[in-house]
């Protein structure tokens, strides 16, 4: 039997039609709602509208003193440096809690010394180095360090960093609540 032509049409057609049925059967994906594409005159029209409303334009200008200008002029004045076994690295001022007499001398910067990340420095210093784990709260003085902590902290022989999600932080001293000042803070 030869293809004739018009036999493949009709094939063509009866899978057009099975696939418009089974597309608007029920139980399939809603069909996509035709719309008409918007006019440049209506595009302008929501471009202007939007333009009107733009929040922005209603927020005023910030009073009190530029943020970034009270922003350190160097990393160094801001930082403590901490070297030891040919190896520096920088922590923010007031994140060493701790000092003990022996580990004094490691508090500056040895010519020569490669500068390290801290995770870098620590890694390689841990046996000297302890870490205490504080909140964001006790980093910024509204919460003091629990008590237990604190005395863990004079019994320890070793340099005490603060960090915050395992890097270092400043921690500002705890402001006394109103019934008692805070013993707890950690003086340098």
């Amino acid at each position: 039997m030869k293809n004739h032509p018009l036999s493949n049409t009709v094939v063509l057609r009866a899978l057009i039609l099975a696939g418009l049925v089974l597309a608007n059967s029920p139980g399939s994906a809603a069909p996509a709602a035709m719309r008409d594409s918007l006019t440049a005159d209506q595009l302008a029209s929501q471009r202007g509208l939007m333009e009107r409303e733009d929040p922005m334009k209603k927020l005023g200008v910030a009073a009190g003193e530029d943020p970034a200008k009270l922003l350190p002029k160097d990393l160094i004045s801001e930082s403590d440096i901490i070297s030891f076994g040919g190896l520096t690295t920088l922590v923010p001022k007031h994140a060493i809690l701790q000092i003990p007499k022996n580990f004094a001398g490691r508090l500056k910067f040895v010519p020569g010394s490669e500068i390290k990340g801290w995770s870098d420095f620590y890694a390689v210093n841990r046996g000297w180095i302890t870490t205490v784990e504080i909140s964001l709260a006790q980093a910024e003085g509204k919460e003091p360090l629990p008590e237990s902590t604190s005395q863990q902290l004079a019994k320890s022989g070793n340099l005490i960093v603060a960090v915050f999600r395992g890097g270092p932080v400043s921690m500002l001293p705890a402001k006394p609540t109103g019934e008692k000042a805070n013993a707890t803070t950690v003086q340098r």
